[in-house]
């Protein structure tokens, strides 16, 4: 296997994107100096200039093999999408040439009528439009030259991911922009959102992976007993790598990185068979198209080598699931963090700001980031196995807490002392680095320079998360502005903004565990939303206080929300139906007809005992034990097949019919599966007719 490994040499990073030194070496000097202008400070691209462009980059693209193109787009199914074109145009004189101009570098018409529009967009009405985002660089890959793009509705509206990130973007950075010149800052240009997405992931036998219906269908394992080991010795993580692990993670590293992915860490994950990959931060926009190919690229590598690799954010019971940690911060174009608290008492009044900016946004709209990781995944990863809760709060750590709480009454401690804080935050001392521990149960979590969204799916784009957050924190900022542009002394309104903020919003900041129950008691006298699924979830989208959020900032439209949270139910109604139709023909086809052959092997067990004259009773108990059981499977299987058939004709709401799917079939589900578990855990192992739950964790060798 070694033999057959690619070495790596640093020239292969990025050799297979037109990124800013090919840009730079290939352009004339007037065009690269246009083109960054355009994505560094969000100026209109000059046609020009995109006629050039699309001229050296196809000429780059077919020397690294590209035949086609294909405008690389985000729509809301949660993965990618593309059609692919040619760059062969034909001749008169019956030959071809390879062309590629900028009116189809620019723009792009898939066909919107297939792709979820929520109602914005009747059938008939197909025409949408691909437009191109030059501010995350195009790529080559499987022959083909990637262009990422947005991706709209003939009338303008939003049909994609990527749109409302793009939008909110530059949003927050308008409205950083305003607090910084308040401090005295008059060089910074454009403050960036940064994203680093750790993506978690199971690894699965490719022959085991195609024997299990549920896996193939939906992603996870809809029956499984748990083996007697699981994951409660600690010993897979981080611990040595399998050769068929290591060879993936090798050969996923070079694709990764040929294509400017920064892959940084790679390990074993707490449950077995999990696994984690960590890139180096980028910003927002690049991060969410990296991480979407990182799992495409995950796929492909995995099935080339005869594994499965599992997105899913809860494949198995009773082990870890996976999520996505975001780490979020904001980081001017001079490369200063935002939310480091700097090495000046300055700094630290500064830091403070941005950080109150984050405590009053995830307070007031901790609704619209719980719908933000919102799926029927994500539903079975909460609340335990490090996996957060559905409460969102913030921590903060000790050290950080500490100094808010000083701000708030006024008084600085000091060695046991305690002085009166007469300016405010300009007093306050320099904070030191990792001022904070690590919470692995807290939804959002500060971690020195950037907050750790924890509640991420690890199937999900990481768009929509970041989205809700650069719009929320953006609505604060602005806030904040507002009324310290109108102050008299700069000094002692920031003070009053700060503390203003902590009384109002210190009920959202949590630094213990949040596992635990007397949390959720506390939660609750605090006033903080528990929405504990998706649908109770959803709705939040189109509460008035953030349709208005949404509309004051640009971002979206009260259409456009509509929309997104009519696909969010069709989508949550969609997989429980998949899922519920795939469990009900597992039991139908192979796990009765596997529980019935055992059950007359059992049956003629205890007529040959009968016969011999010995005692049968112990062996009755087995068969007696197995008759409940398969009937009980059989009456939950029908009554999982007539719900699904009742809610088919249900008309109406789609608010009502998920919540039907949520009350009527997702109890039968779990019904089902108990039956269906415990009959694996009494059957001859021969016999039962998928791999189990210990050939999927410890298959692989």
């Amino acid at each position: 296997m070694e033999n057959n490994i690619e070495s790596f040499s640093p020239e292969i990073f990025g050799s297979n994107v037109f990124n800013e030194s090919v840009m730079k070496e290939r352009l004339p000097k007037p065009i690269y100096k246009k083109l960054k202008e355009t994505i560094n400070l969000g100026l209109p691209l000059d046609p020009e200039v995109a006629e050039v462009v699309a001229c050296v980059m196809k000429d780059w693209a077919v020397e690294k093999g590209a035949t086609h193109y294909t405008h690389w787009f985000q729509p809301m199914t949660g993965v990618t999408a593309g059609k692919h074109d040619s760059f062969l145009t034909p001749t008169k004189d019956g030959k071809a040439i390879l062309e590629f101009s900028s009116k189809e570098l620019i723009k792009g018409e898939p066909d919107a009528s297939s792709f979820p529009s929520g109602g914005l967009r009747v059938t008939f009405e197909a025409r949408g439009y691909t437009a191109w985002d030059c501010t995350s660089p195009a790529f080559v890959r499987d022959r083909t030259l990637y262009i990422p793009t947005a991706f709209c509705s003939y009338t303008g509206e939003a049909l994609d991911l990527k749109t409302p990130l793009l939008r909110s973007m530059e949003v927050v950075s308008k409205a950083a922009l305003r607090i910084l010149r308040l401090f005295g800052d008059t060089t910074t240009r454009n403050v960036i959102t940064t994203m680093g997405a750790e993506q978690e992931y199971f690894l699965v036998d490719k022959e085991y992976f195609m024997k299990r219906k549920d896996l193939i269908y939906t992603g996870r394992t809809l029956f499984g007993a748990r083996p007697p080991k699981g994951q409660e010795l600690s010993d897979h993580y981080f611990g040595n790598l399998k050769d068929r692990v290591s060879a993936f993670m090798h050969e996923l590293d070079m694709e990764l990185w040929k294509l400017g992915v920064t892959a940084k860490t790679k390990h074993n994950e707490a449950a077995p068979a999990q696994h984690e990959l960590a890139p180096v931060y980028s910003t927002a926009n690049i991060a969410t198209d990296h991480n979407q190919l990182t799992m495409e690229v995950m796929k492909s590598v995995a099935d080339r080598l005869g594994l499965a690799c599992l997105l899913h954010e809860k494949p198995f019971a009773g082990v870890n699931g996976s999520g996505k940690h975001n780490n979020w911060s904001l980081c001017t174009d001079e490369g200063k963090n935002l939310l480091d608290s700097g090495n000046t008492p300055l700094d630290n009044a500064q830091f403070l700001v941005f950080v109150c900016a984050v405590i009053k946004a995830v307070d007031e709209y901790a609704d619209l980031l719980r719908f933000s990781v919102a799926s029927a995944g994500n539903d079975h990863r909460f609340g335990s196995n490090e996996a957060p809760p559905t409460i969102v709060s913030i921590y903060l750590g000790e050290e950080l807490t500490n100094v808010f709480e000083q701000i708030e009454t006024g008084i600085v401690k000091e060695n046991g002392n305690s002085r009166t804080l007469d300016i405010g935050v300009l007093t306050l001392p320099v904070l030191p680095k990792d001022s904070t521990d690590r919470n692995r149960t807290s939804p959002f979590a500060f971690t020195g320079n950037k907050f750790e969204f924890r509640m991420v799916g690890s199937s999900q784009s990481i768009a929509t998360p970041n989205f809700v957050l650069n719009t929320i924190v953006a609505d604060a900022l602005n806030q904040i502005a507002d009324r310290l542009e109108k102050a008299g002394d700069f000094n002692t309104e920031v003070y009053n903004v700060v503390r203003d903020i902590i009384k109002k919003h210190k009920r959202i900041i949590f630094n213990g565990n949040n596992y635990s129950e007397e949390w959720v008691t506390e939660a609750e006298r605090r006033g903080l939303p528990n929405l504990k699924t998706t649908v109770d979830a959803i709705p939040a989208l189109i509460a008035e206080k953030n349709i208005k959020l949404f509309e004051r900032t640009g971002v979206l439209t009260r259409a456009e929300l509509y929309s997104r949270y009519e696909i969010q139910l069709e989508n949550y109604i969609k997989t429980i139906r998949i899922e519920a139709l795939t469990m009900a023909e597992m039991v139908s086809r192979q796990i009765l007809p596997a529980a019935l052959n055992y059950m007359r092997r059992v049956a003629d067990t205890v007529s040959a005992l009968n016969s011999a004259g010995a005692d049968s009773r112990p062996t009755k108990k087995i068969l007696d034990k197995l008759v409940v059981l398969t009937s009980s499977l059989r009456i939950d299987a029908d009554a999982l097949n007539d719900s699904i058939e009742t809610l088919d004709k249900m008309t109406g709401e789609t608010l009502l019919k998920a919540r039907a799917y949520k009350e009527m079939v997702i109890p039968i589900m779990e019904d089902l599966r108990k039956d269906a578990d415990k009959l694996e855990s009494m059957m001859d192992a021969s016999m039962w007719p998928v791999p189990t739950y210990g050939d999927l964790l410890f298959g692989l060798i």
